[in-house]
């Protein structure tokens, strides 16, 4: 028996996490440690909340004595670390917290794990950190030795805390891995992100915003194949090793955007483009042969499979999100999302 701390685990990425895990897992413990700011939120877990080997406790990672309290109650073998501020539009507007969350967070939760001891921690980065691919080089592709180079002080932070966790292997032998992973998409995703954004926007036949004129690129990688590529690190990576996580499923954003409007029976004339983002990436490609060859990882889905069942998703649990939806996260959307 293992027991695992989630952190971040209400969130998108690791709420799946720990629904994937919790089910496939059952005689391993999980603690799921969650802020509960704006895309945290409660009804992610709902379904897992009353299994025997999950709990739940609510608390920031910079909270030192919280976190340090935690470990020492909990005798944690594993560390997924989830817990971030997340959205490049946030970041922009209020870089501090971004800096606060994903560094300093980290540097807490490594303290902690030196004190009481781990079998690993594991950091959850992001393609962001290698800044981005033109457009025009299709032959282009991040690897984990591609120079790190940030757009944004959400990049920026994250490629911080990366160097953090792997300057604290170096220097103090903790047992440490991290990933980066490409643009996600799934169930329970929060609705300021693209395609349930989208999905939102047009089953109220409201105009839908593109920034730019939506040429950039993404790589779009479904969370279940997310959680399966960090469950196989966590089993068999090496420790102070980096894995990119991507499934070589490239569509520029409006391309998405069109591929939802088509399943829904909505018109393109929904399409509202909007002024673009300041450092707006290009194109992110990840080249995942490292986990695939090593770990034997390999995605389930392609974007073709995925998306279908995303939408369906979306469709079914209206319920959800109606629940999440607050004002803050209303005013948030009219500031960043006006018309050109």
């Amino acid at each position: 028996m293992y027991k695992f701390l989630v952190t971040g685990g209400a969130g998108f990425n690791g709420g799946n996490f720990c629904h994937y895990m919790v089910n496939k897992y059952p005689d391993d413990v999980f603690v799921c440690l969650d802020a509960l700011t704006y895309a945290g939120n409660m009804e992610t877990l709902a379904p897992i909340l009353d299994k025997p080997n999950f709990s739940f406790v609510h608390g920031n990672i910079c909270d030192r004595e919280l976190v340090f309290s935690l470990f020492e109650r909990e005798k944690f073998d594993f560390v997924v670390n989830f817990a971030a501020e997340s959205h490049v539009d946030r970041s922009i507007e209020n870089p501090r917290i971004f800096l606060e969350t994903n560094i300093l967070g980290t540097q807490t939760l490594m303290d902690a794990c030196r004190k009481y001891g781990i079998r690993r921690y594991h950091q959850v980065s992001t393609d962001e950190v290698y800044g981005d691919l033109p457009l025009d080089r299709p032959d282009l592709f991040f690897t984990e030795e591609t120079p790190i180079r940030t757009s944004s002080p959400y990049s920026a932070s994250k490629a911080g805390a990366d160097l953090l966790v792997m300057a604290y292997h170096r220097t103090f032998g903790l047992p440490v891995t991290v990933s980066r992973c490409s643009n996600n998409y799934g169930p329970y995703h929060f609705p300021e992100k693209l395609i349930p954004l989208v999905i939102k926007k047009a089953l109220a036949d409201e105009p839908i915003p593109v920034y730019g004129n939506g040429a950039n690129v993404r790589d779009w990688l479904h969370v279940h194949d997310h959680c399966t590529a960090i469950d196989c690190i966590l089993r068999k990576g090496r420790d102070g090793e980096v894995y990119n996580i991507g499934g070589h499923n490239e569509k520029s954003n409006l391309e998405v955007v069109r591929t939802i409007l088509h399943a829904l029976g909505k018109p393109e004339s929904l399409i509202t483009f909007v002024k673009d983002r300041a450092g707006h990436d290009l194109r992110y490609a990840m080249d995942p042969t490292k986990i695939m060859t090593e770990l034997g990882w390999k995605p389930q889905y392609t974007f073709e499979t995925g998306i279908g069942p995303t939408i369906q998703w979306n469709l079914d649990h209206q319920d959800w999100l109606a629940n999440i939806i607050s004002g803050e996260y209303l005013r948030f959307m009219e500031k960043n999302y006006r018309r050109n």
